[in-house]
């Protein structure tokens, strides 16, 4: 069985390369972030034609999830159990973003998150993420100790150890790489989840973000923020990881490439 996560940067803009990449990958589960479409606008008919069955979370704005499966799509959750909002202009009542979706599909349970940036350190939002991260760890924890294979997939929007950026001075002061995120991270592993690294073809640092500017990509200063955290059945038949650079290579490609876990179930 093979899963992937891949952020998108817009599942309109990049439909041609995500439908290229799932009959070339051929995976069986994706978990796609930052559809920036509303759920009814997504293209059903296209990934169908592949033989995907999809369930998408979005407004059409600035995030958006989805899972597409050929394995079954079943007891189908959106957004996170007591999800924390966040509103730019300061209304007092929380808007809940689609930033969270999960599904069973076949023997596995998986949710495809998009965690919030961020922003800035001493910007509200970086408090929003955090406490985004910590209503995740208790949404997940009944699953994560659970016998069934289970999975948490996305845009984590932190890269979890100085070796998952290309310079970690060139991040100081910067959101991604603090202590309280990473923190969060590993209080969320230790729910029972544990990081499936990736191992690469070529490059020693399994990065799977670069920047749109200043040759990012060619030159690999780029982060490992699209993260799989699996429980301890998932983690146990996985048989091979990798970030497949392939599909973020040439014009029009998404900023992220996708992460791929093959399992032996």
């Amino acid at each position: 069985m093979r899963i992937a996560t891949w952020n998108i940067n817009s599942v309109t803009a990049r439909l041609p390369k995500l439908l290229e990449w799932l009959e070339s990958a051929k995976p069986d589960v994706v978990c796609l972030q930052e559809l920036k479409c509303a759920a009814d606008a997504f293209p059903y008919e296209e990934v169908r034609a592949l033989g995907y069955e999809t369930e998408a979370h979005g407004t059409g704005r600035w995030n958006g999830v989805a899972i597409l499966s050929r394995v079954g799509l079943a007891d189908v959750l959106r957004g996170l159990p007591d999800q924390p909002g966040y509103l730019a202009d300061g209304a007092l009542l929380p808007e809940q973003e689609p930033r969270a979706i999960a599904a069973t599909c076949g023997p596995v349970r998986v949710w495809s998150v998009y965690v919030p940036n961020g922003r800035e350190v001493d910007h509200p939002h970086y408090r929003y993420k955090l406490d985004w991260l910590e209503t995740l760890r208790q949404g997940i924890a009944a699953d994560a100790a659970g016998e069934r294979p289970f999975a948490v997939l996305g845009d984590f929007n932190v890269a979890p150890t100085d070796e998952d950026v290309f310079d970690v001075a060139a991040f100081e002061g910067q959101t991604h790489v603090t202590e309280p995120e990473r923190q969060a991270l590993a209080d969320l592993r230790a729910a029972g989840l544990a990081d499936v690294l990736p191992r690469p073809l070529k490059y020693d640092r399994p990065y799977t973000y670069w920047d749109y500017r200043q040759l990012a990509f060619p030159k690999n200063r780029g982060m490992r923020i699209d993260l799989v955290y699996g429980n301890a059945p998932f983690t146990a038949a996985v048989s091979d990881a990798y970030v497949d650079r392939e599909a973020r290579k040439g014009k029009g490609t998404s900023d992220h490439a996708p992460v791929v876990v093959d399992l032996n179930l």
